[in-house]
């Protein structure tokens, strides 16, 4: 009876590590590596579903500065300052519009501002930058980084379909891309099935808006910190004022990461080399990331999604990507 109780619980053990080794050859793309992570996850147990949160992030960040050594300094610097004020106004009328989407519905304020922030900056490190600033509570935390991861996955999968169905052009989508996908780990996917120059458009504007997250967490907490002292004083003045908690954002240390790798294969000409064969690894480290990030989305999370939060995640990211995509092919925005 325990042989026969344990048996299905031995082939996931042995089946998630052999498809992340798989991933790893030029064979299985992007989307395939994320497709497999998914439907493995819904079929089997996955028993490392608590090491894949561990290591996901740090396998993204290297996989990021991996991606430095094959670009040039000179056109991120280019990319990034061309795109500093579409940057500020979509960060700014994405915040205004989601948080008018939450009112509406009705949702919880700090899972509404969390679906927010990390649909106007970069999905989940923007969430748990500004989660921390905040205070927010776990459930809030988990509903909006399931919500967001969710919406990431279907990114992958049907941005590049749409983007070969209106003939984008690579800057094109590489600048929609990452305009209007959350996590930069879904936008380096999704611009490397389109093309090599999709891929970096997508990375450098990802990586630049990405920046924004320290800003904007901070400008968050101390907000939020006078919003409740304020709510405090009013409900009673006598009280005393306690001091506003300190917000403590997660540093986006990839960027820098990224910086340094492209400014060594531009300036010392003697690195181009190797930086290609390092850029190449990092991308199957890539894919292997993306298998991973699908290995995790199972069932029991899919339950977990609240209507309403639901809801203004899926209609402001559709508004989002609409809005951007309208405006790329009108030429209101370009580099």
């Amino acid at each position: 009876m325990n042989s026969m109780v344990s048996r299905p619980f031995i082939p996931a053990n042995l089946i998630f590590p052999l498809a992340a080794l798989l991933c790893l050859f030029p064979v299985v793309s992007s989307g395939l590596a994320l497709c497999l992570g998914l439907g493995l996850a819904l079929i089997f147990p996955n028993p490392y579903t608590d090491w894949n949160r561990k290591w996901i992030h740090r396998l993204l960040a290297i996989s990021i500065t991996g991606l430095g050594a094959g670009m040039n300094l000179g056109v991120i610097g280019k990319v990034g300052l061309q795109g500093i004020t579409y940057t500020m106004l979509g960060i700014a009328l994405t915040l205004a519009l989601g948080s008018a989407l939450g009112r509406l519905l009705k949702t919880s304020p700090d899972t509404s501002l969390l679906l927010c922030v990390g649909t106007a900056i970069c999905g989940g490190s923007a969430i748990a930058a500004v989660s921390s600033a905040i205070r927010a509570k776990p459930q809030d935390v988990s509903l909006s980084l399931a919500i967001v991861f969710l919406l990431n996955s279907i990114a992958l999968l049907i941005f590049p379909p749409i983007g070969w169905h209106l003939h984008l052009t690579q800057a094109q989508f590489g600048l929609w891309s990452a305009l209007a996908i959350h996590d930069t780990s879904s936008v380096v996917g999704a611009t490397l099935r389109y093309g090599p120059q999709a891929l970096e458009v997508g990375t450098t504007v990802k990586l630049a808006r990405a920046l924004w997250i320290v800003p904007v967490s901070f400008a968050i907490g101390f907000w939020r910190a006078r919003k409740s002292t304020t709510e405090l004083e009013s409900s009673d003045p006598s009280a005393p004022h306690a001091s506003p908690p300190a917000a403590k954002p997660k540093k986006p240390w990839f960027i820098l990461g990224f910086l340094v790798a492209a400014a060594c294969v531009t300036w010392i000409p003697a690195l181009r080399e190797p930086g290609h064969a390092l850029e190449w690894a990092a991308k199957r480290l890539l894919v292997v990331t993306l298998f991973l990030i699908g290995s995790n989305l199972n069932r029991s999370l899919l339950k977990s999604l609240g209507l309403k939060p639901l809801i203004q995640g899926v209609t402001l990211w559709i508004l989002v990507a609409g809005g951007t995509l309208t405006a790329i092919l009108q030429g209101w925005i370009s580099l």
